[in-house]
């Protein structure tokens, strides 16, 4: 394992984590900032990636974690885990920019998987991923999950989600089987 990635504690988010890990996630996805990562969504989404109000509705929602992933008492790391009959969702997946790179994505996933199959029983984990981001779907891909040609649409409009820079957008399903 990546020694870089070994010294993480991984906990369940409070109410009280909500404003750190909104401040995480935009720096992950919006803005400059998250252009010293490669997970960046500058070129394709302006506004917002989260807000208060939708990290605390997944923070208190049943049959939903969000996965706060911390290295010497700060948060570098998160991602939601929702519970859907047989299969788990994974989404809301951020690590801080300036650490992006160093296997903590590889770590912090397998984790997840492992806390999904141990806690809910699932089988499968899926997640949504905007299909033109060809090399966050690489990296999953490389991670296991298959691209399952099922869309849906991207929520124009609904400026919660961020402000579409182009009209070509929706949302890709991925699956994994975990074993």
């Amino acid at each position: 394992m990546d020694t870089a990635a070994t010294d993480l504690t991984f906990r369940d988010a409070t109410d009280a984590d909500v404003d750190v890990l909104v401040a995480l996630i935009e720096s992950a996805y919006r803005g400059d900032s998250s252009r010293a990562g490669w997970t960046t969504e500058a070129d394709i989404l302006d506004g917002q990636r989260t807000d208060p109000e939708g990290v605390l509705a997944v923070v208190e929602a049943p049959d939903s974690r969000l996965l706060t992933v911390e290295r010497d008492g700060t948060v570098v790391a998160c991602c939601q885990l929702e519970h859907r009959g047989a299969h788990a969702y994974f989404g809301m997946f951020a690590v801080s920019p300036a650490l992006q790179g160093a296997g903590l994505g590889k770590v912090i996933i397998a984790e997840a998987e492992r806390i999904a199959r141990e806690t809910w029983g699932v089988r499968e984990m899926h997640m949504t991923v905007i299909s033109v981001r060809e090399d966050l779907i690489a990296w999953y891909e490389r991670r296991g999950y298959r691209r399952t040609g099922r869309t849906t649409p991207f929520p124009y409009g609904d400026e919660r989600f961020g402000i579409p820079r182009r009209d070509d957008l929706r949302f890709e399903l991925l699956v994994k089987e975990l074993v």
